[in-house]
């Protein structure tokens, strides 16, 4: 089985390069802007490679894109069976990446207190406070912000406020992690998959999100902010991120620090939309307080349609 996936792997490495290859007729950008972001990090072992070979891949993967500055949104609290994890972040950071808070057990909001909650935040902002390339932003767990408890809500904002903390909303997802613990349990079931087409469902899929939600901002705000593409430090962003960064190049996207996109005046929202549940994506927050009718998130992020597409295209179940 070990051999099956490390030429499965190489046979992916392969196509990468073929895919990286300049585009033709392609129409020029307008505007749009996106940066990269890593939540639940560190990891442990995904489908395919150990911690240690997946930071190194996606670290060179990034540099050979041209990413000069994601941000990771650290859990602290898995460093405890992360034996490299320290070694992990400080590469990354080293490669000009930034860190930031996202809690330290990851918690959702709807299902604990405030205090408790804020006494996550803390846990995991001692740590943090003071490393190099640290940011002061916090990233809601599962972007659970308290659904429909207002009061809950506006707590934390509260609380957020009152330490400093920027909300480290997400723009642009496409449920990144549901095609990680796809290819994890087809792994551990022995299952053969495609890999060509789960690179192509993987870039496919974040790359309409990230034009569903470029349009529906343009729709809810008359412009094109400066995106933040959700991700996690998986194995697949590992194998993938050179083939991501190069289609939204040739659709048109340039890649940009967080820093930027976190200056964006559309970050403004993120202390102030009011919508009867607080989850999911700033984009489709605005969105709704705007009265834009549903759907205001990306198809797939209905796991039951991304199963589909995975089971058809990854694994060649017939429907």
């Amino acid at each position: 089985m070990r051999a099956f996936f490390a030429v499965a792997i190489a046979l992916v490495l392969g196509a990468c390069a073929a895919a990286n290859a300049p585009a033709t007729n392609v129409p020029a950008g307008d505007g749009k802007r996106i940066a990269l972001t890593f939540d639940d990090f560190p990891r442990g072992a995904g489908a395919f490679m150990t911690p240690d070979e997946r930071a190194d891949r996606l670290r060179a993967g990034q540099r050979s894109a041209g990413v000069e500055q994601a941000a990771f949104f650290l859990n602290p609290a898995n460093l405890a069976d992360r034996p490299n994890g320290l070694a992990h972040i400080a590469a990354y950071v080293a490669d000009g990446h930034v860190i930031a808070n996202h809690s330290a057990t990851h918690p959702r909001l709807s299902e604990v207190s405030v205090a408790e909650y804020l006494a996550d935040i803390d846990t995991a902002e001692t740590w943090l406070k003071g490393r190099t390339n640290y940011r002061p932003w916090f990233r809601y767990p599962y972007l659970d912000a308290g659904r429909g408890d207002a009061a809950k809500r506006d707590a934390v904002r509260a609380g957020l406020a009152a330490r400093g903390l920027a909300n480290g909303y997400v723009t642009v997802d496409a449920s990144d992690w549901f095609y990680e613990q796809a290819t994890t349990d087809a792994a551990r079931a022995g299952e053969a998959m495609d890999m060509d087409a789960l690179r192509d469902l993987y870039v496919e899929s974040h790359v309409e999100a990230a034009e569903f939600y470029d349009a529906l901002a343009r729709q809810a705000t008359g412009r094109s902010p400066a995106h933040v593409m959700l991700l996690h430090e998986t194995d697949l962003a590992a194998l993938f991120i050179v083939d991501l960064v190069a289609e939204l190049e040739r659709r048109g996207w340039t890649i940009v620090e967080a820093d930027e996109a976190y200056a964006d005046p559309f970050s403004t929202h993120a202390a102030t939309y009011d919508t009867p549940s607080a989850q999911g994506t700033l984009t489709e927050q605005v969105a709704w307080q705007r009265g834009l009718p549903a759907p205001r998130w990306y198809a797939r992020n209905d796991t039951s349609l991304a199963r589909a597409e995975f089971d058809r295209r990854v694994l060649a179940k017939e429907e």
